[in-house]
């Protein structure tokens, strides 16, 4: 593979659709029977095998249904699946509004949704309302699991505790709300440890997983395969870092990723991204500045690619505010350019590890 053939990301991929999070009807969609009317029901038969399935896949699961609060959760709960839904929405507002407030609240865009329910007109409310979530008909759970949508290449260690984490995420934000202090007094008190490692092969199932899924914090979007990745991993001319966050609370796993081409004079940033779930973290800043920092080390000038899309604006604003400056155009977005004179030092409340 020469460096052409891997620097170029692979469309077929780029537009491959990715669902984060499949939101869940209730009344004759999740169980058999209308709660309000039964109030006994029984879950469908292939249900509790679906829920776990998508589960292990690291897709995380929520509720948009149209009944009484306090009885579906206690339902939920009685049926032993109350745990595998995040910020159900239970209350009689449109359905398309719980989709809405589901996705802000785990932070992914609507075209990672997906949604079942049993009837046409709440499917089309919600397709009419949020063009770009994919609705799915109840009557086809059969063959749910083995929609594309919904089948990740690989199932990493961060796949299966991708719940668990969501839910320590919900702890750590509740925490915040109720914080009286600056936002660096929260952040500190977190115990923050960042550890910046060299790709090691153990790592590219989750490198690649983290192109196709990783769109708000991604600097132009590329998606590259396992064994792009590793010819990446391998090359003298390429450096392909990942990084891991953990605090008192625990693990957010494996959450960001750098991908530099050296070249003698220059040093180009192809890929920095990390996850949606540490945008308040400022982790993005610290992996940008020990990349500033190398470059510095090695005397080499230091430029970035930046493309746009509808969700990425941040990482804009982030290069910016680290001192780059754009100097011309690529193909697809803009070539930017740091003079390395002015490097924001780590901030206090991170416990920076690197690893070669």
């Amino acid at each position: 593979m020469s460096v052409q053939q891997a620097d170029k990301p692979d469309s077929s991929r780029e537009d491959r659709r990715v669902i984060k999070c499949v939101v869940w009807d209730l009344d004759n969609t999740l169980w058999d029977g209308i709660l309000s009317e039964d109030k006994q029901v029984r879950l469908r038969p292939r249900v509790p095998e679906i829920l776990k399935a998508l589960d292990e896949r690291g897709i995380l699961q929520s509720v948009a249904s149209k009944n009484d609060h306090d009885d579906a959760m206690a339902m939920l709960k009685s049926l032993g699946i109350a745990e595998y839904f995040l910020y159900p929405q239970i209350h009689w507002n449109p359905k398309s509004h719980s989709i809405q407030a589901i996705a802000k609240s785990i932070n992914i865009g609507l075209d990672a949704m997906a949604f079942v329910d049993d009837q046409p007109f709440e499917r089309d409310e919600v397709s009419f309302a949020l063009p770009k979530t994919l609705c799915i008909d109840a009557a086809e759970l059969d063959s749910l699991l083995s929609m594309p949508e919904l089948v990740p290449r690989f199932i990493t260690e961060d796949s299966r505790l991708r719940r668990q984490m969501y839910m320590a995420d919900i702890q750590r934000n509740r925490l915040e709300s109720e914080h009286v202090g600056t936002p660096e007094e929260f952040l500190s008190s977190l115990g923050m440890s960042l550890r910046i490692s060299a790709a090691q092969p153990g790592d590219l199932e989750r490198a690649e997983e983290l192109t196709l899924r990783t769109n708000q914090l991604n600097t132009t979007g590329y998606t590259y395969s396992y064994d792009e990745l590793d010819y990446f991993r391998r090359s003298p001319d390429h450096d392909l870092r990942i990084a891991s966050l953990e605090d008192r609370y625990g693990s957010y796993g494996k959450i960001g990723l750098s991908l530099v081409t050296r070249q003698p004079d220059v040093w180009k940033i192809q890929l920095l991204l990390m996850s949606c779930r540490v945008m308040s973290r400022g982790v993005g800043t610290v992996m940008l500045s020990y990349i500033l920092s190398q470059a510095r080390a090695a005397g080499v000038r230091l430029q970035a690619e930046f493309i746009s899309n509808d969700r990425n604006r941040q990482m804009y604003v982030t290069y910016k505010f680290a001192g780059f400056r754009e100097v011309g155009k690529t193909e697809r977005g803009v070539l930017l350019e740091n003079d390395l004179t002015d490097i924001q030092p780590y901030p206090s409340y991170v416990r920076l590890d690197i690893q070669d």
